[in-house]
């Protein structure tokens, strides 16, 4: 049983998996855990439907699959097997796959690798005298154990290989060459560069963001409102930029222990000009520039637009470059290599966003842009504070999709780190 259906955003199927799996919780369904699986384990942008794995003693395994029949969110339930079960709800199509634990760190592997990573994992397997099908690795149609990932990868000879990295590339030469990635977490991040407040299209005040981030553990955070010609549903206008930075010294007296950088998303303009004009930008500490529409350009005028962009003094950052919707549009045809070299030669940051309706740069572009000696930065793009641990969790999960590990990335520097850093792309300019 597998679900065949139109793709859908990270972000909602991750919506999904999560409810669930509370109300499993509430339910007391017997489990010893609910993990999320497929593509949405994977961090992938779209998926094509939300997968988890539930792990549970052969003899709860039909009360696992009964109870979750019944949880409030199920519509109709769709097919079922001997240890699964396919149901629709308001968010989308759900499979459980219900595993032994003795058996879970296969399933896990099974249900969570590309159909391309699984079948390689099978010629490893099939070469050790080992079967691997079905969730399940076996010796002579005789089970053995696996609890866990690290013993499944271990008894193919393999160091393992992390959920983002599974998607039949070439990780798996990787691994046998002991080239895995040190991969970016949680730990590494020590502030986000990019989110907004209710001076543009965000819900919640300067004050309000920044003391959610410091629960975060984050030791600084940018608050970066768009720019008056922004697409966005509310914007930051000129006149209101002295007001907004008196807000900002107040909220700093208030929020002790957390830098609060004034900072702007500003727009590139069809030319390439900056929304704000040299001596607006020049009063901000960081600057973010950022394209919203294609302006009916082609991929070379968008590219061009980007670079100019990037040779200017003042502009530190460049977000989510491709514009893209997960499962709606893949956004701007862009020449990455010129971008890469530019951003390098510039002193210019590209990022990683984390907001569901971009993830972007993803994968193969994140990876070459490490490669290139591009400094990169992941953020959450946040618009409700609520929401910052989670947006940058899906941030950090697109860039462990591209290899990055977390000397590429600027924001798991500390503050005189940041400081330096646009620091010294505005002294190029004043020589």
């Amino acid at each position: 049983m597998s679900l065949k259906h139109s793709r859908i955003p990270l972000g909602r199927a991750d919506a999904l998996a999560s409810q669930v799996i509370r109300e499993a919780h509430q339910a007391g369904l017997p489990t010893d855990d609910i993990v999320p699986a497929g593509g949405l384990r994977r961090f992938a942008p779209a998926v094509e439907g939300t997968l988890l794995v539930a792990v549970a003693d052969d003899t709860r395994r039909d009360e696992v699959l009964a109870g979750m029949s019944r949880l409030s969110i199920v519509r109709a339930v769709l097919g079922s097997a001997t240890s699964s079960l396919r149901v629709s709800t308001d968010r989308g199509l759900l499979e459980v796959h219900v595993t032994p634990p003795q058996m879970a760190g296969a399933a896990l592997v099974w249900h969570t690798g590309t159909p391309r990573h699984v079948k390689w994992l099978q010629t490893r397997a099939s070469a050790r005298g080992l079967t691997f099908t079905g969730g399940r690795l076996e010796r002579h149609r005789s089970g053995l154990t696996v609890p866990d990932e690290e013993t499944f990868y271990r008894l193919l000879d393999l160091p393992y290989i992390s959920p983002e990295l599974r998607e039949g590339e070439d990780e798996i030469a990787a691994a046998e060459h002991d080239a895995l990635p040190s991969l970016i977490n949680a730990l590494h991040i020590r502030g986000d560069l990019h989110m907004h407040s209710t001076w543009s299209d965000g819900r919640d005040s300067i004050l309000h963001m920044a003391l959610s981030a410091r629960q975060l553990g984050y030791e600084y955070v940018a608050i970066t409102d768009h720019s008056e010609r922004s697409w966005a549903s509310r914007k930051l206008l000129a006149v209101e930029i002295p007001l907004q930075r008196e807000e900002i010294e107040t909220a700093r007296s208030q929020a002790p222990g957390i830098d609060i950088l004034h900072g702007v998303e500003v727009d590139i303009m069809p030319d390439g000009s900056l929304d704000f004009d040299d001596n607006t930008l020049s009063r901000f500490d960081i600057v973010l520039a950022s394209l919203h529409d294609a302006a009916g350009d082609h991929s070379a005028r968008l590219t061009e637009r980007y670079l100019r962009a990037m040779r200017h003094p003042l502009v530190n950052i460049i977000t989510h470059p491709a514009n893209r919707s997960p499962a709606l549009s893949n956004g701007y045809e862009l020449d990455f290599a010129r971008l890469f070299e530019a951003a390098v030669d510039s002193g210019t940051a590209m990022e990683i966003d984390g907001a569901p309706g971009h993830l972007d740069m993803d994968g193969r572009v994140a990876r070459d842009a490490a490669a290139a000696g591009v400094t990169i930065v992941v953020n959450s793009d946040c618009h409700r504070a609520e929401a910052l641990g989670r947006q940058m969790s899906f941030g950090i999960g697109t860039a462990r999709r591209g290899w990055i590990g977390p000397d590429s990335v600027l924001n798991t520097r500390g503050i005189e780190g940041i400081r330096k850093f646009i620091a010294r792309k505005r002294g190029r300019s004043s020589r």
